[in-house]
Formats: structure tokens, C-alpha cells, sequence
């Protein structure tokens, strides 16, 4: 399933967020942002259920995402410490003084882009694993979220297994129409390297055969 959800904010004021499943995801992460305040640079993950809420605070900007247990702790990370470069980039100072949602419109389309990106391209762990950036996750502990919202605040996490479903069957397809793309080039490097081929056989043969019918002449 990969990732889910997404949000950049400031403090708990939410800049830009995007879900990529019906789900409250985005409720939770709001009590997980009001229930960690302050500015200070931080990396911490919470589970609840078989889903884990990562949190990369840098600089007063926090960057969360929601993603499914089995993506572990490198690519949700590596995912964050992306799109906080990516806004940072883009947005600059007007960072410190938006107001709510103010980049949402916007900005979503990155943070569906990079979310189908970490969610299924393998070359997004590929690529952390060689850079060697992402070394500090192995010191994250993914705790019960419970340590940081009370039992009575807690909601159930709710995400639709339809929308996940939907989302696998996009990534399927995206993937079978990428292999059916190298399985046409490398038939159309066959066909060209064989119609090469018979050039050259028929070079060679009518060179024989115009030295078959030059010959007799020449023994004239």
C-alpha cells in the first residue's frame, strides 16, 4: 500500500496536505502535531494498527506522512526529508507567514506524485541506500501512539481497503505498462539487428551472383 498521506505545516498551522486514501489519517495527524509542540529538530514515528505515523521536524517545519508498516522506516524518511526540500525550495521565507492550506492547491500534486514515487519505484530506497543519507533513521523508535495521544483522544484510524485497492491496481498497471514498453523496444532491437542481417545476406548474394555472371566474360 506504500504511503497514504501526506501534510507539511508549521507548527499546527497544515500548509499543504494530500491523502491518497479515504481515510482520517489527517485528524490523527493533527493531534499528533497539537501533542508535539515546539520547534525543536526531531524524528519520531508512531504505529497504530499495522499503519505508522512518521513525523521529520526541521528548522520549525514539520513534514508527516502516514504509511502502511510493511514500507518499514528508510523510505517514509527518505520521503519526508524530500518533500521538505522540495517545499523549502519552492517556497522560501513565505514559509513562516502562510496561512492554513495556503500551498495546499498547489503543493498536493507534488506530494501525490513523490508518495506514488516512494510507494512503488524500487529505485527510491536504492538510491538513499547509496547516498548513505538516511543513517540517522535506524535510531528512530516506531512507538504505540498511544504515548502521545490518551487512550479517550485516540480515534480509530479508519482507511478505506477500496481506495487501497484502487491505488494497488494503478501502481499494477503502471508497472505492466512500463514492462510491455522494454519487452516492444527490445522486439523492435530484434527486428532491427535481424532485418540488418538479411541485408547483409542479400548484399552477399548478389555480389556472388554479379562475380558468378562477370566471370565468363573475363575468361573470354
Amino acid at each position: 500500500m506504500g504511503i497514504l498521506y501526506g501534510m507539511v505545516a508549521r507548527g499546527t498551522v497544515i500548509l499543504a496536505e494530500y491523502t491518497a486514501a479515504s481515510t482520517n489519517a489527517g485528524t490523527i495527524a493533527r493531534q499528533i502535531l497539537d501533542k508535539t509542540p515546539g520547534n525543536n529538530d526531531t524524528h519520531v514515528s508512531y504505529s497504530q494498527d499495522r499503519y505508522i505515523f512518521h513525523l521529520k521536524r526541521t528548522d520549525g517545519l514539520s513534514v508527516l506522512c502516514m504509511a502502511d508498516d510493511s514500507l518499514g522506516r528508510r523510505i517514509p524518511f527518505a520521503f519526508l526529508e524530500d518533500i521538505h526540500q522540495r517545499f523549502v525550495k519552492t517556497y522560501g521565507r513565505a514559509v513562516l507567514t502562510a496561512q492554513a492550506y495556503a500551498m495546499s492547491d498547489e503543493f498536493s500534486r507534488v506530494l501525490n506524485q513523490q508518495m506514488d514515487y516512494y510507494s512503488s519505484d524500487p529505485n527510491a530506497d536504492r538510491i538513499n541506500r547509496l547516498r548513505g543519507e538516511m543513517d540517522q533513521v535506524r535510531n528512530v523508535m516506531v512507538e504505540n501512539i498511544d504515548k502521545v495521544l490518551d487512550r479517550g483522544d485516540r480515534l480509530e484510524l479508519l482507511v478505506d481497503k477500496t481506495a487501497n485497492l484502487q491505488g494497488n491496481t494503478f501502481r499494477f498497471r503502471k508497472q505492466a505498462r512500463r514492462f510491455r514498453s522494454n519487452v516492444w523496444w527490445k522486439n523492435v532491437k530484434l527486428i532491427v539487428v535481424l532485418v540488418f542481417i538479411l541485408l547483409i545476406i542479400i548484399y552477399a548474394v548478389l555480389v556472388f551472383i554479379c562475380h558468378g555472371l562477370a566471370l565468363p566474360s573475363c575468361l573470354k
